[in-house]
């Protein structure tokens, strides 16, 4: 069962580039849920943990050069956004690597919590400047 589903009415920032790896996002998270809470072996999930927190990392670095390629004014708290939850993310994935966390329920419904948050109040705030 999907942890979250992307939609155009929830999370469409009618930026091309940007609605296209946020439902790339979404599927790997979606993986990564499924994984961690259908038992599957701890090497997957880490793997699946690994693959999605290496897309995000990838994902922010663009969403960031686009606003700076603009001059968007929003872009100072935006990327603190982005740096904290990467700081959560390496956390994270550093202890789990080191048999000291798990990726749970728990940890689905936070980044869920986290996307459901920041898309719309932080992204969809930067799609007049960037297809300007």
């Amino acid at each position: 069962m999907s942890l979250i589903t992307w939609t155009a009415a929830q999370y469409g920032t009618n930026v091309g580039f940007a609605d296209e790896e946020h439902q790339t996002l979404f599927d790997k998270l979606n993986k990564l849920y499924d994984l961690a809470t259908g038992g599957a072996e701890r090497s997957a999930v880490g793997a699946q943990l690994d693959d999605l927190i290496a897309y995000v990392v990838e994902h922010f670095a663009h969403e960031e050069r686009e606003m700076q390629a603009k001059g968007f004014a929003g872009y100072p708290a935006h990327k603190a956004e982005h740096d904290a939850l990467v700081g959560i993310c390496a956390g994270l994935q550093t202890k789990f690597h080191a048999g000291e966390a798990e990726v749970n329920e728990d940890v689905g419904q936070l980044v869920k919590g986290w996307l459901d948050n920041h898309i719309p109040k932080f992204d969809m705030a930067y799609a007049e400047a960037l297809n300007s």
